[in-house]
């Protein structure tokens, strides 16, 4: 218990360290609009907005947002501008609890008799072959077996990158020369992992947007490869952005979401930017899962993510709440 005690609050301390460039960023704008205010009326809305648009939260998220403040204005005619951390915390936690997707347990999968295969996309530079190193290491120290599939081959670099994270999470990896088939890669990792009777396989892909067509053609045909040896996989397609790219993470999501059947999300480099309110946006935006958010470099820096949490994290109590 006394572990377990340890490893939440360590994780609370990343989750806030993570968020703390984008809170001290929104904050400071938010005080900028209530100067000299004692209530919430037109202009601070008005001012709220951009403060979310400019905080990368999204338009159609903060449209959202302000909406249902004015009906709240509204109903309770009165409300202090000190109140409005409180409204913003209530009202942007209640609209990601309205999406249709359950916070998951912490690096759990489902209980099968063969791998769970995971095929992982996203542009070069996002931080996709980091999140899959984190993964393997994560999962692995959950009691996981992990193999991971090299199936980037267009870049030597990504093929390197892997192995070295491999190394680093301690878990085996398939690998052919550059300019292989990714979709061969993709077939050798999984039938390797079904020999070796392992849970888990994560399959690195190319990152490469210039060519939708060309890439909905690749990710198609490892689908393909391995539904031949596991029907019905990949049972996850995983898609990871860069956090601090703000609204570009946006529009990525929405290329790849055409490109291929996208399951997951995974939202890294958090710490580093202030633009954290990207995941508001994307978690509200899009009706696929945020699952995993980047608040650090180390290897155990990798979380599971959890809306309430994050809300919590995003807007402390403050006392005379």
């Amino acid at each position: 218990m006394g572990f377990l005690s340890i490893f939440s609050k360590e994780k609370k301390e990343d989750l806030n360290n993570g968020l703390e460039k984008s809170k001290q960023s929104f904050f400071a704008k938010l005080a900028k609009t209530v100067i000299g205010k004692s209530k919430v009326d037109d202009e601070v809305l008005d001012n709220l907005e951009e403060v979310l648009v400019t905080s990368d939260v999204g338009v159609e998220t903060t449209l959202k947002i302000i909406s249902r403040i004015e009906s709240r204005v509204s109903r309770d005619k009165y409300l202090g501008t000190g109140q409005l951390n409180m409204i913003l915390r209530e009202e942007i936690g209640g609209l990601l609890m309205e999406n249709n997707t359950q916070d998951l347990a912490d690096f759990e999968i489902p209980k099968l008799d063969r791998p769970y295969v995971m095929m992982v996309v996203g542009v070069n530079g996002a931080g996709k072959t980091t999140t899959i190193g984190k993964l393997a290491y994560q999962f692995k120290q959950k009691g996981y077996s992990v193999m991971l599939g090299a199936a980037d081959t267009f870049r030597a670099a990504a093929i390197e990158q892997l192995e070295a994270w491999a190394e680093r999470a301690g878990v085996p990896i398939v690998t052919q020369k550059m300019g292989a088939d990714p979709a061969s890669v993709a077939f050798d990792t999984v039938k390797s992992a079904i020999a070796q009777k392992c849970d888990i396989v994560i399959i690195d892909t190319a990152g490469r947007l210039h060519n939708k067509a060309n890439l909905m053609r690749e990710l198609t045909k490892i689908r393909n490869v391995t539904s031949k040896l596991i029907p019905d996989t990949p049972d996850e397609v995983l898609l990871v952005l860069d956090g601090s790219t703000g609204q570009n993470a946006v529009e990525q999501a929405r290329q790849f979401t055409a490109a291929t059947q996208v399951t997951a999300m995974a939202i890294t480099k958090l710490d580093g930017t202030a633009k954290g309110g990207v995941v508001i946006g994307i978690s509200d935006q899009f009706k696929i899962p945020v699952k995993y958010i980047g608040v650090g470099e180390k290897i155990n820096q990798l979380q599971v993510f959890n809306r309430q949490e994050f809300v919590d994290s995003f807007f402390p109590e403050t006392e005379g709440q």
